[in-house]
């Protein structure tokens, strides 16, 4: 959507932001880097430097340029007048000191240790009173060398806890990427004690205590308020498991070399983060000046019932926001007059219904054929005895999107035991279960509490679909092994009807993909990505009591015209 083309470092910067690495595969980049002969002392200074630079512009001078960065030396003096004596304020999301802050610093044994010794003497040099808290005996050279110097300097140190004084902030370099090992005492009972004081804690990397990879949490770990990730995305801060501990998690660029990155991971990532950028290059937009509505795609939803006439006008307001060229919407013949009413713009096909009002036959205008539509989807509010419907949709050999009822009649018998048997159809199939559908869906794979992206990495290969399970960070993942996160949510969603605008939304876009040759496993991460942040965005003007899923169906629209697209 944007006419400006990215010069080449800031198409890198969008390129790695959305990686996603293993502690093993940073090992490998790291090693690449290390061997093409940048000295790890000089990463490190580099790294905690921009930690620094970081802090004190999120929380010790929020809103001022920092003139004793860049602009003077680093061992400019300040004054007790510059700095006052007093207490902790706020500004904005993040607090705000008027005093001279007071900044504890906890160093493990490790290089991230040692990316917290220099964050110390960093802001030791900028007047800020620094107290650091080292409990290890034995360190790593380097680590060790800046200790020495931090302590030359009359930083004081200790190896106690309890003899740490009280801190207005408290910055977390105990443990890095690559933890396995569970945390034991003495340095368990001190994580426990940080995490119950009322400060806010900035860990590097990764918090200390999280498993890099699943983000399980190993005995106990710091609940930090900020994450700084360095380099690279680490798999676990992306595991809805982590995210109680993770806080607010920001991306520490230090120019890693994309071709190491590839050297390691391949061209294209197995794992990827979804971004605005990558959105925005996947939707349709703009549109060609010469087009038809048949052009941008022909949507069938399958839909509602007697009992859930909602389910339907919800999805079909997702697909209207998806801006699909033809809308048909096929609902119990019951329903037409609601829908008509809610959807004018639509074709409301009305079907023979079931006493109970569900679906009882699929009834196309003029005996259409199904795969004369470039998508289907189908399922929120059908009930199970519209079974027979669903039967006749996975007959069908155009892309589908399967939702609600939809998935749970499809795990009858469970995919894991028989339902498509390992991916029947050679068309498209989006499943979109959220944790309980998916548990049904597939009963035998581990459970997806533990590890999402194995669990849905998993699910994709033995039904042969495009997998989508819906959480605090959704993850989506194909039969090849391609696994996308959204890396944004908000608890909002947890609404009835917000799966609803979803699978509209997203079905409009797949049969836009479709006209536009647009892939559609990259256009399933955009809905995700696109329905997660008008959510967001909603509750951030009504709070997150306040987004029902008609009211989240209006922010779809709206979330576009937010977004700055210079920044792209």
């Amino acid at each position: 959507m944007n006419n400006q083309h990215p010069t080449p470092n800031n198409q890198r910067r969008i390129e790695i932001s959305q990686v996603v690495v293993t502690a093993q595969q940073m090992r490998e980049v790291e090693a690449r880097i290390f061997a093409a002969g940048i000295p790890v002392a000089a990463l490190m200074e580099k790294v905690a430097g921009l930690i620094a630079r970081r802090i004190l512009d999120m929380y010790l001078n929020p809103g001022q340029e920092d003139n004793r960065w860049g602009g003077g030396e680093l061992g400019t003096p300040t004054t007790d007048r510059e700095w006052g004596l007093g207490a902790m304020g706020r500004w904005g999301d993040q607090p705000r000191f008027y005093s001279r802050p007071r900044v504890g610093i906890l160093v493990g044994p490790g290089h991230n240790g040692g990316d917290a010794l220099v964050v110390a003497r960093e802001l030791y040099f900028r007047g800020y009173a620094v107290f650091i808290y080292s409990p290890f005996a034995k360190l790593k050279e380097l680590t060790s060398q800046h200790l020495q110097y931090a302590q030359s300097l009359g930083i004081p140190c200790y190896q106690s806890i309890e003899d740490l004084p009280e801190c207005d902030l408290l910055v977390d370099g105990l443990f890095g990427f690559g933890l396995e090992r569970e945390l034991q005492d003495p340095i368990a009972s001190a994580i426990n004690q940080l995490n119950h004081k009322s400060v806010p804690i900035i860990s590097i990397d990764m918090p200390s205590g999280l498993h890099t990879d699943t983000g399980k949490v190993l005995g106990t770990a710091i609940r930090a308020s900020h994450t700084f990730c360095l380099g690279l995305w680490k798999l676990g801060l992306l595991q809805d498991q982590a995210l109680e501990y993770v806080g607010k998690a920001e991306l520490i660029d230090f120019d890693i070399p994309l071709a190491d990155v590839e050297a390691v991971l391949g061209e294209t990532p197995r794992i990827k983060r979804v971004t605005k950028n990558s959105v925005f290059s996947t939707l349709p937009l703009p549109r060609p000046a010469v087009t038809h509505k048949y052009k941008e795609g022909h949507l069938l939803l399958i839909c509602g019932s007697r009992r859930y006439a909602g389910g339907a006008i919800l999805t079909g307001l997702g697909a209207r926001a998806s801006g699909v060229g033809m809308l048909s919407i096929a609902v119990p013949e019951s329903l037409k007059p609601i829908l008509v009413s809610h959807l004018p713009e639509a074709l409301i096909v009305g079907c023979p219904e079931t006493q109970t009002g569900a679906i009882a036959q699929l009834q196309l205008p003029e005996n259409t054929d199904l795969n004369s539509f470039d998508a289907i989807a189908c399922g929120p509010g059908l009930t199970k005895d519209a079974s027979p419907i669903v039967q006749q949709v996975l007959e069908s050999t155009i892309p589908l999107v399967l939702d609600a009822d939809g998935l749970n009649i499809l795990a009858n018998p469970p995919l894991s035991k028989g339902g498509m048997k390992g991916g029947i159809r050679q068309a498209l199939t989006v499943l979109t279960p959220h944790t309980g559908e998916f548990q049904r869906l597939f009963p035998d794979l581990p459970d997806a509490k533990h590890n999402r992206i194995e669990a849905v990495r998993e699910a994709a290969a033995q039904s042969g679909a495009v997998v989508l399970l819906k959480g605090a960070r959704t993850v989506i993942a194909n039969s090849e092994g391609a696994v996308w996160i959204v890396p944004e949510s908000t608890p909002a969603l947890a609404r009835g009807g917000s799966g609803d605008v979803l699978t509209g939304l997203m079905g409009g876009l797949i049969a836009q993909a479709v006209t536009h040759q647009i892939a559609a496993e990259d256009m399933v991460a955009a809905a995700a990505w696109w329905h997660a942040q008008a959510g967001i965005l909603a509750a951030q003007e009504r709070t997150e009591l306040g987004v029902d899923a008609f009211t989240l169906t209006q922010y779809l629209n709206l979330v576009l015209n937010h977004t700055d697209f210079d920044s792209l």
